[in-house]
C-alpha cells in the first residue's frame, strides 16, 4: 500500500520549460515536428532559454552528434528562414536562438579541437548559402523598420559569430562574413543619433574585430572601406561613441578621488591596507582600464587608417541628453528654490572633445603601473599618440593657438613632489598638454621595472612633435626648461642603473634619441623656440647638468672597448651624437670659470650665468643630420604580436558580455497579441497533440 505524497514535497519536481523539452528531443535526434505542420510557427512563439540549448549542444558527443546532425541543421535552417518574418515575436526569438545555438557550437569547437564546425555541422557549401542568406537578413533588420530588440540582437548575433574563436584568424565563420560585408550598413546606423545611442558600441567593437582578422595577410574588405571612409556623419558617430566611453571613465575616476578626500583617514587607511592584499589584476580600477580596451582599439584603427577621421578629434562632443531647463521644469505655484548651497559642478573637470579625453584618460592610465593590463593600455594609448603626432592636420590643429583648452592631467603622488591641489591647467594649445603629459610620465615612471618600451614610444612622440614645429617653423610657448629637466633626469638614471638595466634592454639606444632631441634643439632651436631667452635657458641646463652628459660620456668611452658587446653599432652612435654637447660644456665651463675668477665670486647665481651664456656665443658646432626625421610608424613586424594578443582580450571581453545579455534578454512583445497567435495555431488542423506555447511539460523519465 502506497502512501500519498503530500503536495509541496521535496520529491515533487519543477514542471520543465516546453522549449527545454524540444531541445532534449532535437539533441535525442527525434523529430519534434513530424505530428504538426504548425510546429516551427509555435516554437519561435516560445521564449528561447540560451542556457538550456547552449548545455544541451555541449553533452554531446561525436557519436551522437553524427546522430543529431539533421536536427541540427534543420534548426539553423528554421531560424534563418523565420528571420523573413514580419511577425516581431518570432522574428526577436529566432534571432536569440541562433545566438544561443552558434554560442553552443563554438563553444564546443573550442573545448574539441577535433570538431570541425563546417564540416561537422554544415558542410562547407551549405554553409555558404545558409550564411549569405543570414547576413542578407541581417542586414535588411539592421536598416529596415523592425522593433529595436530585433536590431539589439541581431547586433549581438553578430558579435557571437566573430567572438566565437579566442584567435579571429583561426574563426571558420569569417571568410563568409569577408564575402558579404555589412560596412554599409553599420555606416548608416552610426550617421543616425537614434539608432547610434542605441547600438553604437556594438556597432563599433564589431567593426574593430572584423578589421583585424588577417589585415595584413590577404585583403579584408573591412579595412579598405574603413581606411576610405569619408561621411562626415559616420566618422563623428564612430569618434562619440569611443569619447563617451573615455570620458565616463575620467568621470568615474574623479568621483573617486573626491570620495577618497571627504572620507575620513581611518577608512582611507583601511582602503590602503584591503588593497594590499588584492591581485594587482582583479582590483576594480585594473579591470575598468581593460574594459576600454575594445574602444581604444577601435580608436586606434580609426587614426592608423583613416585620414578623415583625425578632423574629429577636435569636435565637441555634445551630451546625448541635457537636463531641463529651470523655466521648463517650475511652475508659477512653487516657491523658488534656495540654491546657494547646492554643490557646485565643475565642468572644466570633463573632457571636451575625443583629443582631450585620449590625454585626461592616459594620465590616469600612467598611474598604473605594476599589472600588464596596464601597461599593455598604456602601449595602446602611445601608438595611438604616435599615429596622431605623425599627421600634419593633428599637429596643425594641437599648435593652433586659437583652438585652447583646459585639460585635467592627473599626476602620481611622488614622495619628492608636492602636488597642486588644483588639477586643472591653464588653457592652451593641446600640443602643450601632449607635452605635459609625455613630461609627466618620463618624471613618473623612473623605476627598477623600466618600462623601456613605453618609454620609446613616449621620447619618439616628443620627437614627432618638435619635428612638426621645426618643418613648419611653429613657434610653441611653451616652459621648455620641465622638458629639458625631465630628459636630463631621465639621462641620469639610465646612467645610475646601467649595471643593473644593461642586462635587460638596450639603454643606448634610448640614451642616443633623447640626446638627439637637445641636438635638435642645439640645431634647430632657431626655428621653433618662441623667445631667444630659451636659448640662453638651454644652454644653462646643459651647464648646470654638465655632469650627467660627462658621465654618459665615460659609460659610452667604457663599452667602445668592449669587444663583445652586443650595442656596439648605439654605442658608436650615441658616442658621436655626444659632440656638440660636450663641446658648449667645456666652452661655457671655461668661460664661467674665467668670469667667477675675474669677479672673485665662488657661487654666481642663475641669472649671471644666463649673462655669460648671452656674451659667449663664440663657439663652432658640428652639423649632424638626419636630426628632423624619424621612421614612420608601421604596425608590421614589431607590434604584430601585441595586437593579435589584444585583439584576444577585447574578443574574450565582448564574448563574456553577450552571455550575460543574450542570456538576459526578452522579447518585449504585448501578451494579447502572443495569446492571439498561439490560439490560431492550436486550432490548426493537425495540431491536437502539439505542445502549445503557453504550457509547460514534467520533467520526462529517462
Amino acid at each position: 500500500m502506497t502512501s500519498r505524497k503530500r503536495s509541496g514535497s521535496g520529491s515533487t519536481k519543477r514542471p520543465k520549460e516546453k522549449v527545454v523539452y524540444i531541445y532534449e528531443l532535437l539533441c535525442r535526434g527525434e523529430d519534434p515536428s513530424s505530428e504538426s505542420p504548425e510546429f516551427w510557427n509555435e516554437f519561435f512563439l516560445l521564449q528561447p532559454n540560451f542556457e538550456a540549448l547552449e548545455n544541451e549542444i555541449g553533452k554531446l558527443n561525436s557519436d551522437q552528434l553524427q546522430l543529431v546532425k539533421p536536427n541540427l541543421n534543420t534548426l539553423f535552417q528554421r531560424c534563418i528562414e523565420m528571420l523573413d518574418t514580419d511577425h516581431p515575436k518570432r522574428l526577436c526569438n529566432s534571432l536569440q536562438t541562433l545566438c544561443s545555438f552558434f554560442y553552443g557550437i563554438f563553444k564546443k569547437s573550442n573545448a574539441d579541437p577535433t570538431f570541425n564546425i563546417l564540416n561537422e555541422i554544415f558542410g562547407h557549401e551549405k554553409m555558404d548559402e545558409w550564411l549569405k542568406l543570414l547576413m542578407q537578413y541581417c542586414n535588411r533588420i539592421l536598416l529596415g523598420d523592425v522593433p529595436e530588440n530585433a536590431r539589439f540582437m541581431c547586433l549581438k548575433l553578430l558579435q557571437v559569430l566573430v567572438t566565437g574563436t579566442d584567435n579571429v584568424n583561426q574563426n571558420a565563420l569569417f571568410e563568409h562574413l569577408m564575402m558579404h560585408s555589412m560596412f554599409d550598413a553599420f555606416v548608416r546606423l552610426l550617421s543616425d543619433p537614434t539608432f547610434r545611442t542605441q547600438h553604437g558600441h556594438d556597432i563599433v567593437i564589431l567593426l574593430t574585430i572584423l578589421v583585424n582578422y588577417r589585415k595584413h595577410e590577404a585583403t579584408n574588405p573591412y579595412v579598405v572601406q574603413l581606411s576610405i571612409l569619408a561621411d562626415e556623419l559616420a566618422l563623428n558617430g564612430y569618434g562619440q561613441m569611443i569619447s563617451q566611453s573615455l570620458i565616463d571613465f575620467c568621470r568615474q575616476y574623479i568621483q573617486s578621488l573626491n570620495n577618497v578626500q571627504s572620507s575620513s583617514w581611518f577608512s582611507s587607511l583601511s582602503n590602503i591596507v584591503g588593497n594590499m592584499f588584492v591581485s594587482d589584476e582583479g582590483c576594480e580600477r585594473v579591470q575598468q582600464i581593460k574594459a576600454n580596451n575594445g574602444l581604444l582599439l577601435a580608436l586606434y584603427e580609426a587614426v592608423h587608417l583613416n585620414r578623415n577621421f583625425i578632423t574629429t578629434l577636435a569636435h565637441t562632443q555634445a551630451e546625448s541628453s541635457a537636463p531641463p531647463s529651470p523655466s521648463n521644469t517650475l511652475s508659477l505655484a512653487q516657491p523658488v528654490p534656495d540654491l546657494t548651497n547646492t554643490p557646485i559642478i565643475d565642468i572644466t573637470q570633463y573632457p571636451t572633445n575625443l583629443l582631450v579625453a585620449v590625454f585626461q584618460y592616459c594620465s590616469i592610465v600612467m598611474q598604473d603601473n605594476k599589472n600588464e593590463s596596464s601597461i599593455a593600455n598604456l602601449k595602446l594609448c602611445f601608438l595611438i599618440l604616435t599615429c596622431i603626432s605623425e599627421d600634419q592636420y593633428a599637429n596643425s590643429m594641437m599648435h593652433d593657438n586659437n583652438l585652447t583648452f583646459k585639460v585635467m592631467l592627473h599626476r602620481a603622488q611622488m614622495r619628492h613632489r608636492k602636488l597642486n591641489v588644483d588639477r586643472v591647467g591653464k588653457s592652451q594649445p593641446l600640443a602643450a598638454t601632449l607635452l605635459d603629459l609625455l613630461v609627466e610620465f618620463i618624471v613618473s615612471h623612473l623605476m627598477k621595472k623600466f618600462p623601456m618600451e613605453l618609454y620609446l614610444l613616449c621620447i619618439g612622440v616628443i620627437h614627432r612633435i618638435l619635428c612638426y614645429q621645426k618643418r613648419c617653423r611653429v613657434r610653441l610657448n611653451y616652459p621648455w626648461k620641465e622638458l629639458w629637466s625631465a630628459l636630463i633626469g631621465l639621462l641620469r638614471f639610465l646612467v645610475n642603473q646601467e649595471q643593473t638595466l644593461v642586462k635587460k634592454c638596450n639603454i643606448f639606444h634610448l640614451s642616443l634619441q633623447v640626446v638627439n632631441i637637445f641636438n635638435l634643439f642645439i640645431t634647430y632651436g632657431d626655428t621653433f623656440l618662441a623667445t631667444t631667452n630659451s636659448y640662453d635657458e638651454l644652454y644653462y641646463e646643459l651647464n648646470r647638468e654638465e655632469k650627467v652628459f660627462t658621465e654618459i660620456h665615460a659609460m659610452v668611452l667604457r663599452y667602445t672597448t668592449m669587444p663583445d658587446c652586443e650595442y656596439k653599432e648605439d654605442v658608436i652612435k650615441l658616442l658621436n651624437s655626444l659632440v656638440n654637447i660636450l663641446a658648449i660644456v667645456k666652452h661655457f665651463q671655461n668661460k664661467i670659470k674665467e668670469w667667477l675668477a675675474e669677479q672673485g665670486l665662488s657661487t654666481p647665481t642663475e641669472e649671471q650665468i644666463l649673462d655669460v651664456v648671452r656674451k659667449n656665443y663664440d663657439l663652432t658646432l658640428k652639423l649632424q643630420d638626419s636630426l628632423d626625421q624619424y621612421e614612420r610608424y608601421a604596425e608590421t613586424p614589431l607590434h604584430t604580436n601585441f595586437f593579435k594578443l589584444m585583439v584576444r582580450d577585447v574578443v574574450n571581453d565582448t564574448r563574456k558580455h553577450i552571455y550575460g545579455y543574450v542570456k538576459e534578454a526578452v522579447s518585449v512583445i504585448p501578451d494579447q497579441e502572443v495569446l492571439l497567435t498561439t490560439s490560431m495555431t492550436s486550432g490548426t488542423a493537425g495540431t491536437a497533440n502539439a505542445p502549445t506555447p503557453t504550457t509547460a511539460v514534467p520533467e520526462a523519465k529517462a
